[in-house]
């Protein structure tokens, strides 16, 4: 079911929030009933069910924090199999100004700016879920694990320490869906060299008790709008999306 336009305001609001690269699909989050120095715990349920094991493609949550105007990004990127194995690569990101690290799986900086960005890759399995889980055990200590939602497997991505003045994690935010190397160039009639991919976005949870969260139905939006073959529907748990031509590289 391919979505129908939203309003005006909607698209402005969540332009507002969504990254600037070219980002193809955004989709907003909220959770009910957080406090008012916000989550300890929220965990995105992510399932690339399918999409070629090349590079290129990312898919993440952001999520800010209560005393913070910056965000921070958690989610998933396909890797080229390795050893005749798929490779799934996590991210963990903060864009806070101050952000600190001595995770050995994180380095200073975030796409150019302040913060820190952690990563770390392992053998994954296509068209599972893995659970993102951004968690603080105080001390405003933040860490990202991915958790396969089949085995259990706690997958540590990082951690990083927010500044001073930071609390949890505020009631909604925005997801994307990126196809990151055309932020370098984008190649001639780029949107028609998309490859495939097909992801759900999970509601995301909390162990906070009362709270309930909700993943709103996906939207296309940047240069590539209606030439992608976007298409988005509810399912069971959360959203699904799809863009993108089987057999293309993206150049």
């Amino acid at each position: 079911m391919k979505i129908t336009a939203p309003s005006l305001a909607f698209i402005t609001s969540l332009l507002s929030v969504l990254p600037a690269a070219h980002a193809l699909i955004g989709t907003t989050w909220s959770v009910t009933n957080v406090p008012a120095s916000g989550l300890t715990d929220i965990t995105f349920p992510i399932t690339i069910v399918e999409a070629d094991h090349i590079s290129g493609y990312y898919f993440a949550q952001q999520f800010g924090f209560v005393g913070l105007n910056d965000v921070g990004y958690t989610g998933i990127q396909p890797r080229p199999n390795r050893n005749g194995q798929a490779v799934l690569h996590g991210v963990f990101s903060s864009f806070v100004a101050g952000t600190t690290t001595t995770d050995a799986n994180c380095h200073t900086g975030a796409d150019g700016g302040p913060g820190v960005s952690c990563s770390f890759e392992w053998n994954g399995v296509y068209g599972r879920q893995y659970n993102f889980e951004v968690k603080t055990s105080g001390n405003r200590l933040w860490v990202g694990t991915a958790v396969d939602s089949v085995t259990g497997q706690r997958i540590h991505i990082g951690s990083f320490t927010l500044p001073t003045g930071s609390q949890g994690v505020k009631s909604s935010q925005v997801g994307f869906v990126e196809w990151y190397p055309w932020n370098g160039g984008e190649p001639p009639n780029h949107c028609a060299k998309l490859p495939y991919q097909k992801t759900i976005f999970g509601n995301p949870t909390t162990t906070h008790a009362g709270s309930v969260g909700t993943q709103n139905l996906p939207y296309e939006y940047g240069d590539c709008v209606g030439q992608v073959a976007f298409q988005a529907a509810r399912v069971a748990g959360g959203v699904v999306n799809n863009c993108g031509f089987r057999g293309q590289t993206g150049t």
